[in-house]
């Protein structure tokens, strides 16, 4: 018999481990595996906000899908749409171009989106925190502002630069506006004198009375004095009702200047997960505990993108959307896989949440192992040793190693790359060969500016 066709969707956590699982168990004459990603690379998210702070290379967050698997076929690409009648997926490599893959076995698990309200003027004028562009992008963006501030313009303009506001006070969030705030304040105090105390300013604003309810009441607590000892305010019981270019309105009639308005208010199950028909909740595939999709023989489904009966829990609750349980998931699908391609039962997949971690840079930190409550050193301590676990490869967790000490013991440069200046990815348009004045327009120009003050 011909080996059966695996095709995973998602290079993400929970499609990784599921890969890996069969790659060291199944025999070639058994399954051919094939994963479908976007890119070559394994993000590690929980520490994007690090790589906005410029704490973390982004390099070392970032783990290349070829080192890691061995016999699975990479095809970069996205999975824009399933047909089960004939078992088989559209891939879409660039624009224009597209293939077809066959299946017998169909692993979703695509991962999530940003999860983008109707909210006028977000699409255009408001930041992401879910990829690495998007963290670079950010760190650039930011120091920009102190850079140009820095230059004494007008006030109104100055107080739109130097304000940031952060929408949604979850795990990415809160972290993101902690460790950009710390980096904003040192940058200022260190490298902008002309910039005045107090104008640096961190708004984080979430629309119910608490930051990550997953720590508690008293690990929450402890974050919120945290934040505010930095001078970040907390606004709540509030969204965003419209950002504009400078600078956002509340739902309680309040606007904040801003040239800086960071989303992160949740994620939303990838779009593909409506394609097969299957039962969904809140947009996420009804998933059996075995992580196999009712009525659809040989499809699975688990991650970000499922709704997988949380069975330690009990009470119809479903696992939540973590890195924590997607990992698990993962292998616990190439067990299950491996146990169907052999003719076996898949069994029902059962773990504890052992917790979170919460990184506030510097040493703020905030941990909850097994329903432990720490913080300070030992919460870093903690935090740290979980992400560097976490990390696929040894060369990851010596590359985060390194860079946590180099940065511990350094300092932060505060330097940018300059690339977000730019709105295109020509040559002309990165190194701006095309902005030069005439000699002749010289004058004109000058003209147009005034005098110098």
């Amino acid at each position: 018999m011909a080996p059966a066709k695996i095709v995973i969707i998602g290079g993400g956590f929970a499609g990784v481990e599921c890969a890996r699982y069969l790659e060291r168990r199944v025999r070639p004459d058994e399954a051919f595996i094939q994963l479908v990603s976007p890119d070559a690379g394994l993000l590690y998210l929980p520490l994007l906000p690090q790589v906005a702070s410029g704490t973390l290379n982004p390099r070392s967050v970032s783990v290349s899908l070829r080192r890691v698997l061995r016999r699975t076929e990479i095809v970069p690409g996205m999975v824009i749409g399933v047909d089960h009648d004939t078992r088989r997926v559209v891939v879409r490599r660039s624009p224009g171009r597209e293939l077809a893959l066959d299946y017998d076995h169909l692993v979703l698990a695509p991962g999530s989106i940003t999860r983008v309200l109707d909210v006028p003027g977000l699409q255009e004028h408001g930041f992401g925190m879910k990829t690495l562009p998007e963290a670079m992008y950010l760190r650039d963006h930011v120091l920009r502002q102190l850079d140009v501030a820095a230059l004494r313009g007008g006030l109104q303009e100055d107080r739109e630069r130097l304000n940031f506001v952060t929408i949604g006070a979850g795990y990415a969030g809160t972290e993101t506006a902690a460790v950009l705030n710390k980096v904003c304040k040192a940058a200022a105090e260190r490298f902008f004198p002309e910039i005045e105390a107090g104008m640096v300013r961190w708004h984080l604003v979430t629309h119910g009375d608490r930051i990550m309810p997953e720590l508690g009441e008293r690990l929450g607590a402890e974050a919120k004095r945290i934040l505010a000892e930095r001078g970040i305010e907390l606004i709540v019981g509030t969204s965003a009702a419209e950002v504009t270019a400078n600078g956002v309105k509340l739902t309680n009639g309040r606007f904040i200047p801003s040239r800086t308005v960071l989303w992160t208010a949740g994620v939303t199950p990838s779009p593909l997960a409506a394609h097969l028909g299957a039962e969904t909740v809140k947009g996420r595939i009804v998933a059996e505990a075995d992580l196999s999709v009712p009525g659809l023989e040989g499809v699975w489904a688990m991650g970000d993108a499922a709704a997988v009966p949380d069975v330690a829990e009990g009470d119809d609750k479903v696992c939540a959307p973590t890195a924590q349980h997607a990992m698990r998931q993962g292998r616990h699908m190439g067990k299950n896989l491996l146990a169907t391609l052999r003719g076996g039962r898949p069994e029902p997949y059962r773990h504890p949440d052992l917790g979170m971690v919460v990184d506030l840079g510097g040493r703020d930190a905030l941990a909850r192992p097994l329903g432990i409550g720490l913080r300070g050193v030992p919460a870093q301590f903690v935090a740290r040793g979980y992400h560097l676990m976490a990390l696929r490869t040894a060369v990851a967790r010596a590359r985060v190693a390194f860079d946590w000490t180099v940065h511990g013991l350094s300092g932060d440069d505060f330097l940018r790359i300059g690339y977000g200046d730019y709105k295109t990815h020509t040559i002309g348009g990165f190194e701006q060969s095309g902005c030069y004045l005439r000699a002749d327009e010289v004058p004109r120009v000058l003209k147009g500016l005034g005098d110098p003050d």
